[in-house]
C-alpha cells in the first residue's frame, strides 16, 4: 500500500533531510561553532598542557560535542550517500583516520611535544577536530539503510578503539608521561589524573559513538528508501533513474 511505503520511507531518509526545513542544521552549526570557541578560548588548553584529564575534557568535548553538533549542520548541504559500498569507503577511511589521528597524538612522545611546542599544539587540536568531522559527517549522511549499516559498523569500531585506549590508561600501573607535563588537576595527583583521563575517554569518549552506532542499526532496520527525489534543495547520491 501507498500510505505505508511512504511511512519506511519517511523514517529512512538522511537524518538531515527530515528536517522540514535547515533551521535545524543552521541552528547546529552555530551551536557546533560556539562551543568549539569556548573550548578553545577558555582555560582548558592551557591547563591541558600542564595536566591530563583537562587534555582529555577538552579533546573529548571537540570530538564528541562540538564535531556531532558541525557533522550535523554540515550534513544537510552535502549529496546524501545510499550505496553501501561507497559509504563503507568513507566511513572506514575516515574512521581509520580518526584513530590515528587520537592514538598518534597521545604517544607520549607526541603527547609531549604537543603541549611543550604552540604549533604542534594547533595541529593536534585541529586534526582532532578534522578526525571528529570526518566520522561523525560521514554517518549522518547515510541516505539509505545499507548506508546507515555501514555508519552503524563505523561508529561502533571507534566506539571500541575509544573505550580499548581509555581502559588501557585507567589501568596504567605508572605515569605514561613526562611528571611535569602532568602536575595532576581537579585535586589529583599525577598518577590519578591520568587515570581519570583514561576514564573519561572510556566512557564519556566511548558511549557518544556507540549511541550513534544504535541509532544508525535503527536506521538500518528500515526496508524501504525513499524516493529519488530532491528533498530541501538537498541532491542524494546514486540516485536511480527514474523509468520513463
Amino acid at each position: 500500500m501507498a500510505v505505508p511505503q511512504q511511512h519506511h520511507a519517511a523514517a529512512l531518509t538522511p537524518i538531515a533531510v527530515t528536517r522540514s526545513s535547515r533551521l535545524g542544521s543552521n541552528i547546529a552549526l552555530l551551536a557546533g561553532l560556539v562551543i568549539l570557541a569556548a573550548l578553545w578560548l577558555g582555560p582548558l588548553p592551557e591547563m591541558s598542557r600542564r595536566a591530563f584529564s583537562p587534555h582529555m575534557i577538552l579533546h573529548l568535548s571537540i570530538v564528541t560535542v562540538a564535531s556531532p553538533l558541525l557533522a550535523y549542520g554540515v550534513a544537510a548541504y552535502l549529496p546524501a550517500m545510499r550505496n553501501f559500498r561507497d559509504a563503507i569507503s568513507w566511513l572506514l577511511l575516515a574512521t581509520v583516520f580518526e584513530m590515528v589521528v587520537v592514538w598518534g597524538w597521545h604517544v607520549p612522545v607526541l603527547h609531549s611535544y604537543a603541549a611543550l611546542h604552540d604549533g604542534a599544539f594547533v595541529l593536534q587540536q585541529l586534526s582532532f577536530l578534522l578526525a571528529g568531522l570526518a566520522v561523525w559527517t560521514a554517518a549522518f549522511n547515510a541516505g539509505s539503510p545499507a548506508a546507515a549499516a555501514a555508519g552503524s559498523i563505523a561508529l561502533f569500531l571507534t566506539f571500541m578503539h575509544m573505550s580499548m585506549f581509555g581502559l588501557l590508561l585507567t589501568l596504567a600501573p605508572r605515569l605514561l608521561y613526562p611528571p611535569e607535563l602532568c602536575l595532576g588537576a581537579f585535586g589529583l595527583n599525577s598518577l590519578e589524573d591520568q587515570q581519570f583521563g583514561g576514564l573519561l575517554m572510556a566512557v564519556v569518549g566511548g558511549m557518544p559513538y556507540l549511541a550513534g552506532a544504535a541509532v544508525s542499526a535503527y536506521r538500518a532496520l528500515g526496508r524501504d528508501e525513499r524516493p529519488d527525489t530532491e528533498v530541501s534543495g538537498r541532491p542524494v547520491l546514486n540516485r536511480a533513474k527514474s523509468n520513463s
